[in-house]
């Protein structure tokens, strides 16, 4: 199968497990907004994927390779929502606030502080997720969900920064069982936190492993690579 078919089926796959997912948990399939995790991809398969014109939110989580990326001449002509989704240090939000649109990754004030300085030097408005921690693993970024609406809170103070969501990793597993629960608790938070009123709002659960299950527990934005680019 050539690359363009290989993507194609992929997405198409993608695409309608999410709306089987929808259906089951008797959600509107315009309430979930599919997000490319880019990050890995070979370039002619995320032209390939961007060509179909079914997917405007890419994820990418190293800041330098993402600028290689989307500033080159083939790239620059998308019109697409970037969203960063990787552990940002501060030395490179200068770089970030440029290039992307979101960054999804927020669970410090001060990375989030450094970060509207750098965009209100740009006279830009950028959109932020905290980033939730649902696993004990120390190599993994982000806050207990207890700890959320704290930084949800200092985060008013940044006057070039909108936070509009969560955005969670669940543990390495597939089981429903394990993950319902804490997907559900994320969902809840999300829903008091972040009132329908907001012009942009999201919550970003699943993955490529889990991505069916977050949708039916109200993920709005599933990241997905894997799964389009194998």
């Amino acid at each position: 199968m050539n690359a363009p078919d290989r993507i194609e089926q992929n997405l198409r796959g993608v695409e309608e497990a999410i709306s089987a997912a929808c259906r089951r948990s008797g959600r509107p399939e315009k309430g979930v907004t599919l997000m490319a995790v880019t990050k890995y991809a070979a370039d002619e398969d995320v032209l390939t994927l961007l060509n179909t014109g079914r997917v405007r939110h890419i994820g990418e989580s190293r800041v330098q390779q993402a600028v290689a990326r989307w500033t080159s001449p083939r790239f620059a002509a998308y019109n697409v929502v970037k969203h960063f989704i990787g552990h940002l240090q501060s030395n490179k939000t200068a770089q970030a606030a440029k290039l992307f649109d979101f960054i999804d990754s927020i669970d410090d004030i001060r990375t989030a502080q450094a970060l509207d300085a750098q965009a209100k030097a740009l006279h830009k408005t950028l959109y932020v997720l905290v980033q939730i921690k649902l696993t004990d693993r120390q190599t993994q970024s982000g806050l207990a969900l207890a700890r959320a609406p704290e930084l949800v809170k200092e985060l008013q103070g940044c006057t070039n920064l909108r936070p509009c969501g969560y955005m969670a990793i669940a543990p390495q597993t597939d089981d429903p069982q394990v993950l319902r629960p804490l997907f559900k608790e994320v969902k809840a938070a999300f829903e008091r936190d972040f009132p329908p009123s907001l012009p942009q709002r999201y919550l970003s659960l699943g993955m490529s492993a889990d991505f069916e299950t977050a949708v039916e527990e109200g993920s709005t934005l599933p990241r997905v690579g894997s799964k389009l680019f194998c």
